[in-house]
């Protein structure tokens, strides 16, 4: 089901020419969790993952958590504190992954 949030769009026209912003137009409309329920499976899935996230998941989660925190900005009531919880959620498995980087 489409609704105004999961359409991306860059405002600035030159920026959005670039080829660099092409594919993060698709990361974002194609790849990203957009509902609660996506975001949840995720951070479930990152919360028993073992060893640090492949690149590709690391960037997903940081701009899945992007897209948290405009969701919750948007939110009013129980809706934003259910994206909140989301939001701390994916913050922990980001630390997370950066604590176990920085381990020898």
């Amino acid at each position: 089901m489409e609704n105004k949030y999961s359409q991306f769009a860059m405002k600035d026209e030159e920026l959005a020419s670039l080829r660099k912003s092409k594919k993060l137009e698709v990361i974002c409309q194609d790849i990203l969790p957009k509902t609660i329920t996506e975001i949840r499976r995720l951070t479930s899935a990152l919360s028993k993952h073992l060893g640090l996230l492949k690149k590709d998941d690391f960037e997903r989660t940081v701009l899945t958590m992007v897209y948290t925190a405009y969701r919750l900005e948007q939110s009013n009531g129980h809706q934003r504190d259910i994206w909140a919880e989301s939001f701390v959620n994916l913050y922990k498995a980001i630390k997370e992954d950066l604590i176990l980087k920085r381990k020898p």
